[in-house]
């Protein structure tokens, strides 16, 4: 199969081509978007990234980097794919896009759908204290994250020090399995799996008031803020009044340290690190 790819970084593109290259299918063409949302402008980070994923990008294969849904399915009718692969991408493929490839469009979840359907599955997982991750491969349909499976499984764990390095080598491997067995099913139209009707639930953006430590919360609750924040970035973490001075909450620690000690609903928990908050 003539195979386009839609992710966002330089390992995430390379895991996604190399199972389709193992698989015995051809990568044409790479698709970034450079923007959270269609017609939007350009991310202050999305230049950097376009420019390591075409450094990196394989010989002769196409780097598109789509301003908007209609820009991004024009150039798609042009390839002649025969199937999508999408994973992490930004945007939501509206069905004129949806039905360019002879196959459709094959996306790849980090949640064992129905669970944490939208675009933060990891970080709710993180959230809600999971001790680990699932991987799904579905048909895309005009609903988000709804269409049939293809296949899945929940073998990554998710350490108490999670970041986006951490995660990775687990993830990567959980995410070639389901991919390679996903391809093999996804040119027989019949194959898949209908999602449950019961038992979704809906991973959307971290809330404003996440950003903020509340002790009224169990300690096992503003520990798992703190680490969903590590993981999204270096130097993030939730807000806290300690000593009348606010800073950011960086590390916490279930058992005693030498730190600050919060009181939190059902007991103490302790600041490991923190740096003074903006």
């Amino acid at each position: 199969m003539r195979i386009g790819l839609l992710s966002f970084g330089v390992q995430e593109f390379a895991a996604l081509h190399e199972v389709c290259v193992e698989s015995g299918h051809t990568p044409v063409l790479y698709a970034y978007s450079r923007s959270m949302r269609p017609r939007s402008a350009t991310d202050p980070a999305a230049a950097a990234a376009a420019g390591r994923i075409a450094a990196a990008l394989p010989a002769g294969v196409d780097l598109l980097l789509p301003g908007s849904s209609e820009g991004l399915g024009a150039a798609l009718g042009g390839f002649a794919l025969d199937l999508v692969v999408c994973f992490g991408f930004s945007w939501r493929l509206p069905p004129a896009v949806l039905a360019i490839p002879r196959y459709g469009v094959v996306n790849v979840h980090c949640s064992m759908l129905p669970e944490y359907r939208g675009p933060a599955p990891v970080l709710w997982a993180i959230r809600n204290g999971d001790r680990s991750l699932g991987v799904t491969a579905h048909r895309m349909n005009e609903e988000f994250d709804a269409g049939p499976v293809l296949a899945q499984e929940r073998t990554v764990p998710l350490p108490d020090d999670v970041t986006p390095g951490t995660l990775w080598p687990g993830l990567s491997a959980s995410l070639r399995r389901v991919l390679t067995t996903a391809l093999s099913r996804a040119a027989d139209p019949s194959a898949g799996e209908r999602q449950p009707a019961g038992g979704a639930t809906y991973a959307g953006l971290m809330e404003e008031a996440f950003s903020v430590v509340d002790t009224a919360h169990t300690r096992r609750e503003v520990h798992n803020q703190v680490r969903t924040h590590r993981y999204i970035g270096p130097g993030r973490g939730p807000v806290a009044v300690v000593a009348g001075r606010r800073v950011k909450v960086l590390r916490t620690s279930l058992t005693p340290v030498d730190g600050p000690r919060l009181d939190c609903a059902d007991g103490p928990l302790w600041i490991a690190e923190s740096a003074p908050a903006d």
